[in-house]
């Protein structure tokens, strides 16, 4: 019995006679062991994207980046990324502290190729690999539960230019985003960004701020 195919899939691999394929396709590329080369793959990548459900059933994507080897193969069947400062919403970790059921998929541009697999996640605010990721806020650990490579035919071709100066780097200062400048947000903010706005210059307008991304889009 399948694993990953519902009555839903089935009807449409009927549909369109591939159910045969289909099942050639989830017997000899879906597993739950990360191999080494796909160890080495997911940890030479920049960037992922991550796919949860909140609590009103809805999907929900998000890309996470960092510096290569930000997420980290622990063992045969568990990664495990930290969670950088973003907009304060916490819309991914929410999501999936009330269901664990996540989707990933690592994709590399420049030489065509992608992974995608399905989880389990869990946060610790005690982890361990806190210690190794500089300004990480939560490390989020995720069981495979299947995992296998994703043909990449459709995968247009794109070159890295540089890395966000604003991903977190052991002995550098990281910038602070101008919007949180924004002097207009200022009373909502925690308090320990508040400090950090004034070490950055101190607030800025919603004018200079549109100025800024004028300048930066040219």
């Amino acid at each position: 019995m399948s694993k990953i195919y519902s009555e839903q899939h089935r009807t449409l691999q009927d549909a369109f006679d591939t159910r045969n394929l289909a099942d050639a396709v989830e017997a000899s590329i879906v597993h739950q062991q990360i191999s080494a080369e796909e160890k080495a793959f997911i940890e030479s990548r920049q960037m992922f994207f991550l796919s949860t459900v909140d609590h009103q059933g809805r999907p929900s994507v998000s890309y996470k980046g960092g510096e290569k080897g930000f997420v980290s193969v622990v063992d045969a069947r568990t990664l495990a990324f930290p969670s950088y400062d973003g907009n304060g919403m916490f819309l991914s970790m929410g999501n999936l502290s009330a269901n664990p059921q996540v989707g990933l998929l690592f994709i590399d541009f420049e030489n065509p190729h992608r992974i995608r697999a399905y989880g389990e996640a869990s946060i610790d605010p005690q982890d361990p690999l806190l210690a190794q990721y500089t300004e990480a806020q939560l490390i989020v650990r995720i069981t495979i539960t299947e995992l296998w490579m994703n043909c990449p035919r459709y995968i247009h071709k794109h070159q890295q230019l540089d890395t966000s100066e604003f991903v977190p780097q052991a002995g550098t200062t990281t910038p602070l985003p101008d919007w949180k400048k924004l002097d207009a947000i200022q009373g909502v903010l925690p308090a320990s960004v508040q400090d950090k706005v004034q070490q950055h210059g101190g607030t800025i307008t919603l004018a200079q701020y549109q100025q800024q991304g004028q300048r930066d889009d040219s």
